[in-house]
C-alpha cells in the first residue's frame, strides 16, 4: 500500500484510498449514463439496431483503456469516454448527413486519423515554456497561446455548462418554442404522470438538497449518498424503470455473453471490434474533402474540449502551476490522444476526459487512484449493464449541478475590469452554456481577442505615428501560435464539412 501512495503521491496532494475511491465511485455515478446514451447517439435506430450491445461493450471497454492510461500515464483524477458531441457526429456519418454512405468502419478510420492527429502534435516540439525555458510539445503551446482572460475563464464556463447539462437532464430546463427554454411547469398536472418531465425534476431537486445538507455536515460521499437517495425516490415515481433491472428492456440485458460474441463476430458480417480493418480506410468516391474536414473537427472538438475540461477540473482540485497550467498538462494530452486511438480500434467514437470528472474532484479525488476506480467500474458495467442503466439521468443530474455550485467560485480569478479581457472572457463563458460546446465557447473567446487586439494595436500605432514617435511603442498581446489558432478556429466555424 506505501508504494501505491508514493506512486500517486497521496501525501503530496493530500489524499488518501478512501477518498480517492468514493471520488472514483462518484466519477463513474455521474457519467454512467453514456453506457446507454453512446449507442443510441452512434446508432439511429438505437436498441433496435442490432449492434446495440456491441456499442455498449465497446463504450465501457474504451472507457475502462481510456481511464486507465489517464491514470498510469498523467495520475490525474480525470476519466474519459466517448464524448458528448463527437458521438453524435459519429451517428451523422454513419446516417448519411454528409452525403455519403459511411460504413462502421470508415467512421472508425476517421476517429483512428484525428487520434493520430492529435498524438502527432501532442509529441512534436512546439517550442519552449515561456516560465520555465523547457521544450513543450506543440500541442502544450496551443495552450499557452490561449489568451489570459480565456483561460481564466474556461473553468467558470465548464462549471455553468456542466450545471446546464444537468438541468437538462433532469427536466428542470425543457424546451420552449418562443424563449428556446423554460423552468419545468410544475402546474401541468400531465407533467406529473408516472416519470413525468415534473417527477424526474423533483428526483434531482430531492438528491441535489441531499448532497447540500449532507456536505453542509462535511459528510464524506454525500454526493454517492445524493445519487443514491435520488434514485430510490425515482421509482416510486417512475423515473427509474424497475423492467431495467429485470433485463425486460430491449438491447438492455443480463445476457452479456451473447452481446460479447457479438461484439467480436458479429452476425451480419461486419463487427463493431476492429471494424476499422474491415476497409475502414475505403471511403466512398469523391469523399476525400469531407473526409478531411471531420477529421479536423474531431480534433478541433476533441483538442479544445478537452483542454477547458481538463482546465476546469484541475482548477477545482488546485492541480494547477501558478501560471494557470494543470500538473502533467503533456502527458494528460498525450493519454488523451492515446484513448482516441484506442477507441476507434474497439469501435466506439472519439474518447476524451469527461467534464463529469467533476464530481469526483469535489469530493476530494485528486490522484489518478480516483481514474483507476472509474475505470474498473467501466469494466464492471460490461456484465451488469442493467444495474447501472437503471440510473436515471435525472438522478445522477444533481451532481452535475452540485459541481456547478462549486466551480462558480473561479469566476473571482477572471479579469473584468479592463474591457478587451472582460468582453473575450464573458464570450468563452456564456457561449459554452448557450452553444453547448465547450469548444464554440473557446473559439469565440479567441476569435473576439484577436480581432481586438488587432484593431487596438493598429489604433495605437497611428496613433503612436502621429504623435512623432513619442510614447510607449504599441504592442499586439498575441503572438504567432495564438494567431494559428484562430485561423483554425475561423476553419473549423466557417468551412462546412459536406460538399
Amino acid at each position: 500500500m506505501k508504494n501505491i501512495k508514493d506512486k500517486f503521491e497521496f501525501d503530496k496532494r493530500g489524499t488518501n484510498f478512501k477518498t480517492e475511491i468514493y471520488a472514483g465511485l462518484t466519477t463513474f455515478l455521474a457519467m454512467s449514463y453514456i453506457l446507454v446514451v453512446n449507442p443510441n447517439n452512434i446508432l439511429w435506430n438505437g436498441t433496435a439496431d442490432p449492434r446495440f450491445s456491441s456499442v455498449f461493450i465497446a463504450t465501457a471497454l474504451g472507457s475502462f483503456v481510456g481511464t486507465l492510461i489517464m491514470a498510469f500515464m498523467a495520475n490525474m483524477p480525470l476519466a474519459q469516454a466517448p464524448g458528448m458531441g463527437l458521438n453524435a457526429i459519429c451517428g451523422s456519418i454513419l446516417g448519411g448527413a454528409f452525403g455519403f454512405a459511411f460504413s462502421y468502419g470508415n467512421a472508425m478510420a476517421l476517429i483512428l486519423l484525428s487520434g493520430l492527429f492529435f498524438l502527432l502534435i501532442s509529441y512534436l516540439p512546439g517550442g519552449l515554456d515561456p516560465t520555465t525555458g523547457k521544450r513543450v510539445s506543440m500541442r502544450e503551446t496551443m495552450f499557452d497561446a490561449l489568451p489570459k482572460p480565456i483561460r481564466e475563464s474556461i473553468s467558470v464556463g465548464i462549471g455553468l455548462f456542466i450545471t446546464f447539462i444537468g438541468l437538462q437532464n433532469a427536466h428542470l430546463i425543457t424546451s420552449n418554442q418562443f424563449t428556446l427554454v423554460q423552468l419545468v411547469q410544475f402546474n401541468d398536472p400531465k407533467l406529473w404522470a408516472p416519470g413525468g418531465d415534473a417527477c424526474c425534476a423533483v428526483v434531482c431537486l430531492f438528491g441535489l438538497i441531499v448532497i447540500g445538507v449532507l456536505s453542509h455536515y462535511k459528510v464524506k460521499g454525500s454526493v454517492i449518498f445524493g445519487i443514491i437517495s435520488a434514485t430510490l425516490l425515482a421509482i416510486p415515481l417512475g423515473v427509474a424503470d424497475i423492467n431495467i433491472l429485470l433485463g425486460k428492456t430491449p438491447g438492455i440485458g443480463w445476457d452479456f455473453g451473447n452481446s460479447l460474441k457479438e461484439f467480436f463476430m458479429s452476425s451480419n458480417g461486419e463487427p463493431v471490434f476492429l471494424s476499422i480493418f474491415k476497409e475502414g480506410f475505403n471511403f466512398p468516391a469523391g469523399s476525400l474533402f469531407t473526409c478531411f474536414m471531420l477529421v479536423i473537427s474531431f480534433s478541433m472538438i476533441d483538442m479544445f474540449d478537452s483542454i477547458g475540461t481538463i482546465v476546469g477540473c484541475c482548477s477545482n482540485a488546485k492541480l494547477m502551476d501558478d501560471n494557470g497550467k494543470p500538473h502533467n498538462f503533456g502527458r494528460i494530452m498525450s493519454a488523451d490522444s492515446l484513448s482516441s486511438i484506442v477507441g476507434a480500434v474497439i469501435g466506439t467514437s472519439t474518447i476524451t476526459t469527461f467534464v463529469e470528472s467533476g464530481t469526483g474532484v469535489s469530493v476530494g479525488g485528486r490522484t489518478g487512484v480516483t481514474s483507476i476506480v472509474t475505470a474498473l467500474l467501466f469494466f464492471l458495467a460490461i456484465f451488469i449493464l442493467p444495474v447501472f442503466a437503471f440510473i436515471p439521468t435525472s438522478a445522477a443530474a444533481c451532481a452535475l449541478i452540485y459541481v456547478g455550485v462549486l466551480m462558480i467560485s473561479q469566476v473571482k480569478q477572471v479579469d473584468f475590469s479592463h474591457v478587451k479581457y472582460a468582453i473575450p472572457a464573458f464570450l468563452t463563458i456564456v457561449m459554452m452554456i448557450l452553444t453547448y460546446s465547450i469548444t464554440s465557447g473557446i473559439g469565440l473567446g479567441v476569435i473576439t481577442f484577436v480581432i481586438m487586439d488587432l484593431c487596438i494595436y493598429v489604433i495605437d500605432f497611428f496613433k503612436f505615428v502621429n504623435n512623432d514617435f513619442k510614447g510607449k511603442v504599441p504592442k499586439l498581446e498575441m503572438n504567432w501560435v495564438t494567431f494559428v489558432v484562430f485561423v483554425l478556429f475561423l476553419i473549423y466555424f466557417l468551412v462546412p464539412m459536406g460538399v
